[in-house]
């Protein structure tokens, strides 16, 4: 319950200011006292605390880079194509997603097995950028201050935090806040129409087929009607009456018609998320049938070799998955799992031959790097694997799994100043300085690093610290 009413506060959906003598009035965003920088670092307070310390997020890489690819090309299609946005992947059977504020995007892993069509999916991030780019969030805190909203973000992340406790989740429902959530969610039936016809606009500007959104959302009210007061979360969270449907009905109708075939990295990451849903022999059992039926397609078989695999039966595995090499167009799933399952047959250096020739084939997968300095590693290859998480550390700060990488790679090495280094930065992007300051000390008192590496440590233990000082302060004054 508790979740779902900040949530609701926070679920608002998507994009630009087209039409807008279409739109109804929401009011003057400008007037709050909310600033975007202010949104921003909330959303970046609150998407810590999911990503560090709520199991249920989705610590997959390749799934994660499926879902950033989808979104970032439906907000270069928005308004706010500069806009900064970040997509992310909650393990979550029920249907749902929500914006929080700042750009951060999550979409629960039911949601993702429902869509019928990566065009469905689409629309429902498109939803959620609007209600991103529309601000809608700022609206809803009204005119309170910043430090209300801080308040609010603040047990969000609480809520979170106590999600199987639900002794806590009802003490919070008590809280005097859930009466002035209540208050403003008289907004939240104009948003949705903003949403959906932004979202509309959005969806026809990056390509897919406008028809996903009313389809997707008609299957969400049939399918409400047999789940009685227990609705899918989606439509909870995001109010949905038949005008709403038919609105979206009629302005599909007058726009270009187009048939769009779904992306094979779609089929992948739904068969993926499947196979992981389930147990092994049963995830077995359902894709041996799907990839026994005629004409079955890329993605039935890789499930195949994917629940194969979660079941141990490695070479079994490996002849599914080399019919699929052979056949299929080439794709970053596929050489990705050819790679997991030559490491599962504790043959590294072939996952390594396999991961190379990939990353020069998918340059941008960010799954795939992370695979090959873990497969380096393997390998025995410590040095190169640190050359190159080092390298891409560098490019790339805020890439907590890769400064994860590079500690273990150091570590390896023997380089314990280095590793320690490394492993500092982890607990920065997590929000641990305390943890962060111990492992610079450990650095400064390692004995092996230079003096250049030293001095660099005491610079940034300095920086760390004075933050650390900061947080108390601000902490003990209430900010």
């Amino acid at each position: 319950m508790i979740k779902r009413l900040f949530i609701l506060l926070l679920c608002v959906a998507m994009v630009p200011r087209l039409n807008a003598a279409e739109l109804p009035d929401l009011g003057d965003v400008a007037a709050s006292e909310l600033s975007p920088l202010a949104e921003r670092r909330i959303g970046e307070s609150i998407i810590r605390e999911i990503r560090f310390r709520d199991a249920a997020y989705l610590d997959d890489a390749e799934i994660e880079d499926y879902i950033d690819r989808l979104g970032q090309r439906l907000v270069k299609a928005s308004a706010a194509p500069y806009q900064e946005f970040d997509f992310f992947v909650i393990r979550d059977a029920t249907l749902n997603a929500f914006a929080l504020p700042g750009g951060f995007i999550g979409v629960h892993s039911g949601l993702i097995l429902a869509a019928e069509s990566e065009s469905e999916l689409a629309s429902v991030l498109g939803h959620e950028i609007a209600h991103v780019t529309q601000r809608h969030i700022a609206q809803l805190v009204g005119k309170q201050s910043q430090s209300s909203m801080v308040m609010l973000a603040s047990l969000l992340v609480a809520v979170l935090a106590a999600r199987s406790n639900s002794q806590i989740s009802e003490a919070a429902i008590a809280a005097g806040q859930a009466g002035a959530i209540q208050s403003q969610l008289g907004y939240t039936r104009d948003f949705e129409r903003e949403a959906d016809r932004l979202g509309l606009q959005t969806l026809e500007g990056a390509g897919y087929d406008v028809r996903g959104m009313p389809s997707f959302f008609e299957r969400l009210q049939r399918a409400s009607r047999f789940y009685e007061n227990n609705a899918p979360s989606y439509l909870r969270t995001h109010p949905l009456t038949g005008e709403r449907i038919s609105d979206m009905g009629n302005r599909v109708a007058q726009m270009r018609y187009r048939q769009v075939p779904d992306s094979q990295d779609f089929g992948f990451v739904r068969t993926k998320l499947r196979v992981a849903a389930v147990a092994p022999v049963d995830a077995v059992r359902e894709f041996q049938a799907l990839a026994a039926k005629p004409g079955a397609d890329a993605a039935a078989r890789y499930g195949l070799a994917r629940a194969l695999l979660a079941a141990g039966r490695i070479d079994e595995a490996t002849q599914a998955l080399d019919a699929v090499r052979r056949d299929a167009p080439a794709s970053s799933f596929i050489e990705s799992l050819a790679a997991e399952l030559r490491l599962a047959a504790r043959d590294p250096a072939a996952a390594v031959k396999i991961l190379e020739a990939a990353q020069a084939r998918f340059p941008d997968g960010g799954a795939l790097r992370y695979a090959l300095v873990d497969a380096l590693l393997q390998a025995g290859r410590a040095s190169d694997a640190a050359m190159m998480a080092r390298a891409d550390a560098l490019r790339r700060t805020d890439d907590d799994r890769m400064w994860t990488l590079v500690a273990r790679s150091e570590a390896a090495l023997g380089r314990r100043t280095a590793q320690h280094r490394a492993q500092a930065e982890v607990y920065v992007l997590q929000g641990s300085l305390p943890a962060a300051i111990e492992q610079l000390e450990l650095a400064r008192r390692a004995g092996d690093g230079d003096f250049y590496e030293l001095s660099a440590v005491d610079a940034r233990m300095r920086e760390l610290k004075a933050e650390e000082r900061q947080r108390r302060l601000d902490k003990r004054e209430g900010n």
